[in-house]
């Protein structure tokens, strides 16, 4: 396994129609799983750490987010990943960090991550450098396929639709959505996991209850009712936990089509997000 730091590394032959999984680092099991779906279509696999600056609002936790290198590899080793890609913020930022902030700020993008009023609202300016460091990880990684877990469903669709509208810039990069993966006890796994104080432990169990009793429920005003229920049972703060079509992440008023259970809640100085399905249970 290569660690590769000079974009220019990424052209080798051996490395040609990769499979690619881009990551903030702090690895996990979740993160393994997507390698592992990456190495079951039978091509090399890229795995990028890169915590990107420009994702991260004014109030948020870039500086203390975990920098874990060395234990990542000894995660990603076993895997059979062919490079970790460990690029500088000048590698991806050449104009400087300011000029790539007011990029992303400036960047169109698609309906499903501007009109939701969900990540879009609670976190302004984070899916434009969400989706300026993806496609400039695209541009210099060149994978014929990428990666991205569930969990971040709303993350994921602005990927599928930005990639859909750039094809002549992307090509036919497939994008695969993974299942979100989770601990015994039902939490999904997240590298924010670790800032959970002890005692919090169990009360952040509060969000995959919180999506369980919703499927009980036959109307969507009901669900959503019964995820805040549970959500302030526990003590968690909600920023939204809310019902919608799993296509445009926008309101419905029945299940008729596809829809999602998304939320975000806070627990002490921790933010998490879970979503699942409404309609694996119907």
């Amino acid at each position: 396994m290569r660690i590769i730091e000079d974009p220019a590394e990424l052209a080798a032959p051996d490395l040609a129609q990769c499979g690619f999984v881009p990551t903030m680092g702090a690895l996990h099991d979740g993160h393994g799983s997507l390698v592992r779906r990456a190495a079951a279509d039978g091509r090399p696999v890229i795995v990028s750490i890169f915590v990107n600056p420009t994702q991260f609002g004014p109030n948020e936790d870039y500086a203390r987010y975990p920098r874990t290198l060395e234990s990542d590899c000894a995660l990603l080793e076993p895997l059979g990943v062919a490079g970790v890609f460990v690029p500088s913020v000048e590698a991806i930022y050449p104009e400087g960090l300011e000029a790539s902030r007011a990029v992303a700020a400036a960047l169109p993008l698609p309906q499903v991550a501007t009109e939701p009023r969900l990540e879009d609202a609670c976190r302004p300016g984070h899916f434009g450098g969400v989706a300026l460091v993806v496609g400039r990880l695209f541009d210099m990684v060149r994978p014929s396929a990428a990666y991205f877990g569930e969990k971040d469903f709303q993350q994921l669709r602005l990927i599928e639709d930005m990639v859909d509208a750039e094809r002549a810039r992307f090509g036919a990069l497939r994008v695969v959505p993974c299942t979100t993966i989770r601990e015994r006890d039902g939490l999904a796994m997240s590298s924010r996991n670790r800032y959970l104080k002890a005692e919090e432990r169990d009360a952040a169990l509060a969000l995959s209850r919180a999506l369980q009793v919703a499927h009980s429920a036959q109307r969507v005003e009901t669900a959503e009712r019964l995820m805040r229920d549970t959500l302030d049972a526990f003590g968690l703060e909600t920023e939204y936990a809310v019902v919608r079509d799993s296509r445009t992440l926008l309101p419905v008023r029945g299940f008729e089509r596809p829809t999602r259970a998304l939320i975000a809640a806070r627990l002490g100085s921790t933010r998490l997000i879970d979503n699942a399905a409404m309609t694996i249970w119907r």
